[in-house]
């Protein structure tokens, strides 16, 4: 049969229940939301609806209220109708998928499950999001038509920007539901799809909470306290800077101990069952409600000062009493902040020999044990428990791809030597001659199966691209420190950047000019695209404002302009290819990052896209042709027909703020609603498919006979845009929604995005409007507040309003 999603049921409206109902309305799903009818009513409250729905109702407004929010767009929740499982229960029947997500009682998931059996329609999908709970004893005594139709479908909170899902196929799932809700849930969900096998907490939980757990344990018995493992376990080995308590303070430790007892209770062969044993002060803490952020105080509080200061206290373990936080450090931590790359850093921290780089390879160890003596107990290969720690807890590198920077022969040396076990699957597969987990040859990523002894393909979906494998199969064909031109196939190639945070410097700018030349003389199309860095990472945060910052000190404006005029012609000269060039972005695209993709002739952006024109906030204006593109898409969406009998008045307001108010959109939906997606542009849930779907998007327009737009002179508002600016301006600086000098940055905006002296209804020619952007911009590097501003966000990361 051709199975579609066309209406889902959520039943359970807390936190989970309530991001599970907000993913599918983001991909277009109608949704019903149900819960119970809340047991404490009057008998004339169970009259009455609203208050019968009370409990869903809540959930419902928890879901909108969230920060960040759990819905791409507020739009979102008109898709979800909302019930409760006395009076909506048969609306069930109308539904293709029904996701349970209720309280983690097997009584409650029976007779749940058993009155679903009575109403859902033939071929119905039926899925919990147990995280413990065997689906063979939740489906027990069940119709084998609905067990072939029930799996597990684990997320992960926050659901919307979580990249792991969890399936659990049950003992009788069809293949073709299995199947199915893999294709949905990686295409049109986003996910990335882990097979794990029926056992407690799955793969995620199970490896995750037992390295939260092994952590703790270990932590008093060497002597550690709890700001000095999270300095050790954050990013210099790859992982969140929430790292082990600040995570746990955000799952919740309640949430955290009942998955460490469950695994402790479920498990009772687990040859490190142990770590599952939560310490003493952790269930001291619990009984004390100290759970975390839910209750504004776990391992980390933040208390004020009678002078509204904000102070962060952490827990001392042995007292229970809460102390300033001092951020420690290691020697092995000081030298890894010197280290460029990722596997060096590690590399660097595990082999130290102070007292924390001992400390993180003694968990290290414990990690590569625990990983590799679960398969196949809880997964068939390394692939899945990697990606379940990558996608699941942010992990750049997984047990084993950490061991594999290690170095595996190196790290099995190192533990015979200590005395610690070597598992045995790992010491066969190095006794076969085969030294690492990954791989990579002739282009394709290999990773070493266990159960064949033999290393297989890593399975990829059709639409993905992966630009290290190209990387590494030598088809690079230009390349420089900050960026790369890369060979992708069917004559295709991708600019990829790869400075911190992408930041836009000399060397890129070089960099697609002279990607625009190759591809002219020997491909078919381009892609601007980026792979690096985790969810939701950044495809550029702009550009280099520490170039800026020296020009400026420097009063080098002459060179200043130069580089500006070099950014704007590389820009334009992609608009304006005799090939198509589409851009695809993700995460942060700020500044210099948005100008880029506004110049692209399509965007195909990830659905998690902050995108905006933010320069105000360190006191300049986009300059890389940025206010004229924002203005030029906002035109360009007008039907030809009508664009000359359009007030322009209502197209110019909402494209100026974008820019004087540094709007970000927090989705990819609202930048569409923002005015910097189009309608041709597209958006993809998948970011693993991101570069692949912008490579098909340039077949595509090859394959529809592409021709490059037209240059043609550009309509604008002039000086009539600059007065009626300058009344909104003079309303927002008395509502104290910007400071002076952002009502001066303001007007200079709105001059430049007007066409300066011009009339209205004016035909200028882009040059005109580039040149008032690289003028402009230099005219604000020279005022002192511009440069606080600049300055100030370099030091700080943060804005300074001045």
């Amino acid at each position: 049969m051709s199975r579609k999603i066309r209406k889902a049921a959520v039943i359970g409206s807390g936190i989970m229940g309530g991001g599970i109902a907000a993913l599918l309305a983001g991909a277009g799903v109608d949704v019903l939301l149900l819960d119970i009818v809340p047991f404490d009513l009057t008998d004339e409250e169970k009259k009455d609806p609203t208050a019968r729905n009370r409990m869903v109702k809540a959930g419902m407004d928890a879901a909108l209220a969230s920060f960040p929010s759990l819905f791409m767009t507020k739009k979102d929740a008109t898709l979800i109708k909302i019930g409760n499982l006395d009076d909506d229960f048969d609306k069930l029947a109308e539904c293709d998928w029904i996701v349970e997500v209720v309280v983690e009682n097997l009584k409650i998931k029976q007779d749940l499950f058993g009155r679903i059996e009575g109403v859902r329609k033939p071929g119905a999908i039926i899925s919990s999001n147990t995280s413990g709970i065997p689906l063979k004893d939740m489906s027990q005594g069940l119709s084998s038509d609905f067990k072939q139709h029930f799996l597990g479908t684990h997320f992960f909170n926050p659901v919307r920007y979580m990249h792991l899902l969890e399936l659990i196929p049950g003992e009788e799932t069809l293949p073709e539901v299995l199947n199915f809700i893999a294709g949905f849930g990686e295409k049109n969900l986003g996910k990335g799809i882990v097979w794990a096998k029926d056992t407690p907490n799955f793969v995620g939980n199970r490896i995750g909470v037992h390295g939260i757990g092994a952590v703790m344990s270990s932590m008093l018995e060497d002597g550690l306290s709890i700001p000095e493992v999270d300095a050790l376990f954050g990013p210099a080995l790859g992982r969140p800077k929430t790292a082990i308590f600040k995570t746990t303070d955000l799952v919740g430790l309640d949430t955290m101990a009942h998955v460490c007892q469950n695994s402790y209770d479920l498990c009772p062969d687990d040859e490190q069952r142990d770590a599952f044993v939560v310490p003493e002060f952790v269930k001291q803490m619990i009984d004390k409600k100290l759970l975390g952020n839910k209750t504004k105080a776990g391992f980390y509080k933040t208390d004020l000062t009678p002078e509204w200061k904000k102070v962060r206290k952490v827990l001392n373990p042995a007292t229970l009493e809460y102390e300033d936080l001092i951020r420690p450090t290691f020697p092995c931590l000081d030298a890894a902040k010197k280290l460029p790359t990722l596997p060096e850093k590690i590399k660097c921290v595990l082999t130290g020999d102070d007292k924390g780089a001992k400390f993180a390879w003694k968990m290290a160890v414990k990690s590569f044990q625990y990983a590799a003596n679960r398969i196949p107990e809880i997964s068939d290969t390394v692939i899945e428990i990697d990606n379940s720690m990558k996608w699941g807890y942010n992990f750049e590198m997984g047990p084993f791809e950490m061991w594999d920077t290690y170095g595996v022969a190196e790290a099995v040396e190192r533990m015979k030597a200590e005395g610690y076990d070597v598992p045995e699957n790992v010491a066969a597969m190095l006794a076969a001659g085969h030294t690492c987990f990954y791989k990579l040859e002739q282009g394709k990523n290999y990773f070493y199966d266990f159960a064949s002894a033999a290393y297989k393909v890593v399975p990829m979906s059709d639409t993905m691209v992966s630009l290290a494998a190209a990387r590494g199969n030598d088809k690079v064909v230009q390349e420089n420190s900050s960026a790369s031109l890369i060979d992708i196939g069917d004559g295709v190639f991708c600019l990829e950047f790869h400075t911190k945070m992408n930041a836009l410097n000399a060397e890129i700018i070089d960099s697609i000019d002279g990607a625009l030349d190759y591809v002219d003389a020997n491909g078919a199309g381009l892609v601007i695209g980026n792979q690096a860095g985790g969810m939701p990472g950044a495809f550029s945060a702009g550009a280099d404002l520490s170039l800026v910052s020296r020009l400026a000190h420097d009063k080098k404006y002459a060179e200043l302009t130069t580089f500006l005029e070099r950014a704007q012609t590389g820009i334009q000269k992609a608009k304006y290819a005799p090939f198509p060039v589409v851009a695809a972005p993700y995460g942060m695209t700020l500044g210099g990052g948005c100008e880029t993709c506004l110049g692209a002739d399509r965007i195909v952006a990830h659905a998690e896209l902050y995108m905006g024109l933010v320069e105000i906030g360190v006191g300049l204006l986009p300059a890389g042709g940025g206010c004229m593109n924002i203005w030029k898409k906002f035109i360009d969406a007008l039907p030809a027909g009508v664009a000359k009998d359009t007030d322009l008045a209502k197209l110019f307001i909402p494209a100026f703020m974008n820019v004087a108010m540094a709007k970000v959109s927090m989705s990819a939906a609202e930048a569409r609603a923002n005015g910097f997606l189009g309608l041709a542009d597209r958006i993809v849930f998948n970011r693993d498919n991101l570069v692949g779907e912008a490579k098909k998007e340039v077949l595509k327009m090859v394959d529809d006979a592409y021709a490059p737009p037209m240059k043609k002179p550009l309509r604008v508002m002039g000086n009539a845009a600059q007065g009626m600016i300058n009344a909104e301006i003079y309303n927002m600086l008395n509502g104290k929604f910007m400071s002076e000098y952002d009502a001066f940055l303001a007007k200079r905006i709105a001059y430049v995005m007007s066409g300066g002296e011009a009339n209205k209804n004016s035909m200028l020619p882009e040059e005109a409007i580039l040149k008032l952007e690289r003028d402009t911009f230099v005219d604000l590097v020279k005022e002192e507040k511009s440069l606080a501003r600049i300055d100030h966000m370099l030091k700080t990361g943060k804005p300074l309003r001045n």
